[in-house]
């Protein structure tokens, strides 16, 4: 058994949770030498990105892991890690860790006739709670209101909603605004129902003025707070995590164990994000988790892309049990609802595991043709 082809799509499809701007994926595709085919994908995010992307698997590591057994993931996985030592640890090369090493261990599973999930160790769960995670509108709350209460009547017991509309009206601008938002939330969904609020990217707030904020909310009960602070700043989130009793979840802008060590080990974060499409793939994710979890923090992926980035996320969530809650995007939207033939969606509050041998979806390559950049 060997390594018989590796291949990149980079894609551009709509989204509908962000008012149908557009959005990048990058899909990898192994083939082994009995013709068994695995899926991965990162979240390249941006055209450039996603270009790029497909340079640094098909120039870069398909040559290098061409002829290799499928099922050395781990070996396979710290090949492509030294050889991009010189423009790695982060950036595209993690991307194309990412998208290859996710379909690696597809390929093992469907070899193994196994899913990837009793690969990592076996189920640690029986479901998982679901979370309706959108882009909010920012703007008009009654609308607002109105979107949430139907996520609350679908079955949903934990909600978030982060960034808004576009920059200039994004949460995190108003503190007037941001409050109005919050209680909208709150009042629609009511009591039961856990609320989360993302800050997101188009706002840097100073330490003072997150304590601030999140001593504001506490009146609504949020469930945690992402991202409140910008990237790089670890003794602010330190100084925050000190000041403030709701819980704070960060990571999904880090892409290696060593970023998530930094985190994790100087007490800044609650909650780690960390995407498997970016933190080098499933075995980037799970040295992740595990370092949490012997840390006694929990995680929540950050899976806001493909079916087959959802599909990788479920595995991990189900192997670990220090997960929180499982986030889906929950309308429909072409790259979960088109690009693979069963789409992966709860059930009301809940989701079953993932089932099927690998990461258990089989892509549509007409699909992968249909939104692939000219």
């Amino acid at each position: 058994m060997s390594i018989k082809k590796i291949e990149a799509f980079p894609l551009h499809y709509p989204e509908p949770h962000d008012s149908n701007k557009s959005r990048y994926v990058t899909v990898a595709k192994v083939t082994a030498s009995d013709g068994v085919v695995g899926w991965g994908e990162c979240i390249s995010q941006w055209p450039e990105a996603a270009l790029a992307t497909k340079v640094i698997v098909e120039e870069g590591f398909a040559p290098l892991l061409l002829g290799e057994d499928p099922l050395d993931t781990e070996r396979l996985w710290q090949a492509m890690r030294n050889r991009s030592w010189w423009y790695g640890n982060g950036g595209i090369a993690s991307f194309a860790i990412s998208a290859v090493d996710m379909a690696l261990w597809d390929v093992k599973g469907r070899i193994l006739d196994t899913p990837v999930y009793e690969l990592l160790g076996g189920k640690r769960m029986t479901r998982m709670r679901a979370c309706a995670s959108v882009i909010f509108d920012t703007e008009n709350l009654e609308a607002t209101h109105a979107e949430f209460a139907d996520y609350a009547a679908r079955g949903y017991t934990a909600v978030k909603g982060g960034w808004g509309k576009s920059p200039e009206t994004a949460f995190g601008l108003d503190p007037r605004r941001d409050l109005a938002l919050v209680s909208t939330i709150r009042d629609a969904v009511g009591p039961d129902v856990d609320v989360i609020v993302d800050v997101g990217t188009h706002v840097a707030w100073t330490p003072s003025h997150a304590i601030k904020m999140a001593r504001a909310f506490e009146e609504y009960d949020l469930y945690w707070i992402e991202e409140p602070l910008p990237q790089d700043d670890i003794e602010g989130y330190v100084r925050l995590r000190q000041a403030i009793s709701t819980p704070i979840a960060t990571g999904e802008k880090e892409w290696t164990l060593r970023a998530f060590k930094t985190l994790i080990e100087a007490g800044a974060v609650d909650i780690v994000m960390p995407d498997p499409g970016k933190a080098e793939g499933v075995t980037g994710f799970k040295k992740i988790v595990d370092f949490a979890a012997a840390h006694c923090l929990r995680f929540t992926p950050h899976s806001w892309s493909s079916a087959i980035n959802t599909a990788a996320a479920a595995h991990l969530f189900v192997s670990c049990d220090n997960g929180v809650v499982f986030e889906f995007k929950p309308n429909p939207s072409p790259m979960q609802d088109e690009l693979v033939d069963t789409p992966y969606r709860p059930d009301g509050a809940w989701a079953d595991l993932p089932s099927g041998p690998g990461l258990g979806v089989n892509v549509n390559e007409d699909i992968i043709r249909k939104y692939l950049m000219a």
